[in-house]
Order: C-alpha cells, then sequence, then structure tokens
C-alpha cells in the first residue's frame, strides 16, 4: 500500500466508455477490469477512493466553448438523471468512496477535491481513468503543481489511440509522474 494514498478514478461513465455513446473513448471499456482490481485493492486497504465525473446541464450552457457546438448537435451528453452520465456497471462507489462532480477537464478546477484529500492527510494519487489529453492529463497536472505525489497507472486510463496514449504517457513521465501498469502497482 502506498502510504497516505487516495484513488481518483476519472470519468467512467457510460457516455464515455460504452461503445455508440455520443463521447465514447476507444480503449476506455477495455480498462474496466484494470480498474475494477484497483477498486479492489483500494477497498481491501480502507484507502479514500474519489470518483470523479463529469456533469453538465441539459441546456449545454456550462459546456466548455470547444465542445459546445457538439453537445448541441447529439442532445447532450453527462447530463445528471440520464443512463450516459451514471458510472459503467462495476465501477460504482460503494459506501464510504466519494463521488465528486466536475465540468471542466481537470478535476481539481472549481472542486472541493483538493480540500476533501488534505482534509484527508493524502499527499499521494493514484490515477486512473479517461481519458489521457484531456480530464486524465489536467487533473494529473494539477495535482502535481499542488504538490501531490502521483502514480498513473497505464493500462487503467485510455485514450483514442496507443499513439496518443503513449504520447501522454511520456509527457506525464517526465514531469516525476510514476507510471505503471497494473500488475507492477498490485504487486507487494
Amino acid at each position: 500500500m502506498i502510504k497516505n494514498a487516495a484513488l481518483l478514478v476519472i470519468d467512467m461513465q457510460n457516455d464515455f466508455v460504452l461503445p455508440g455513446a455520443p463521447v465514447c473513448v476507444e480503449g476506455a471499456l477495455e480498462t474496466v477490469p484494470k480498474i475494477r482490481r484497483l477498486l479492489d485493492w483500494f477497498r481491501q486497504a480502507r484507502a479514500p477512493v474519489f470518483h470523479v465525473v463529469r456533469e453538465y446541464r441539459s441546456d449545454g450552457s456550462d459546456v466548455e466553448a470547444n465542445r459546445r457546438g457538439y453537445f448541441l448537435q447529439v442532445g447532450g451528453f453527462v447530463v445528471p438523471g440520464t443512463r450516459g452520465c451514471e458510472i459503467v456497471a462495476g465501477l460504482g462507489p460503494v459506501d464510504g468512496e466519494y463521488r465528486l462532480v466536475k465540468n471542466r477537464y481537470s478535476g481539481f478546477m472549481q472542486t472541493e477535491l483538493d480540500m476533501m484529500l488534505r482534509r484527508l492527510g493524502v499527499t499521494r494519487l493514484v490515477v486512473c481513468g479517461t481519458q489521457y489529453p484531456n480530464c486524465v492529463r489536467a487533473t494529473i497536472f494539477d495535482a502535481v503543481a499542488l504538490g501531490y505525489g502521483v502514480t498513473l497507472v497505464t493500462d487503467a486510463a485510455s485514450a483514442r489511440t496507443p499513439e496518443i496514449a503513449e504520447a501522454n504517457i511520456l509527457d506525464i513521465g517526465n514531469i516525476g509522474v510514476v507510471c505503471v501498469d497494473t500488475e507492477t502497482f498490485l504487486r507487494p
């Protein structure tokens, strides 16, 4: 167990994970079993788990400018109360875990994540989820800027292509983030 660590599971919602969903990320569905293993490990260790999720108002008034046109075109995505906004089956929070809502790429931007982590005594984050060049990356870069130690579990995060994933892993590793696969992370 990594001392004073918390697991951040980023945007593992139906609209981002399920094939055919309006903003499905290729490869996200394949990460579900790896993320499940991480969840089980953190739960067994009784360490904090944060399910960081995206939500947008149905009228699109809080969607980023670069996504708003597409959001309106497809009739919305990750709107509260819809199936698409729900966390994918098998990864949902259990009692004692946190569901943190964001409406920007970073889990830290305009949320209470930093305050909650500090109150829990967390100094190290283990990050997984979707997708690399947006929410995973933005959250990791903000975590490093805020002074957290960070581990990225590389095969428990996704991107639209393997090339995008590899480029992001290289960049993320270059800022001092530990980048390991699930097997390496879980090895005693």
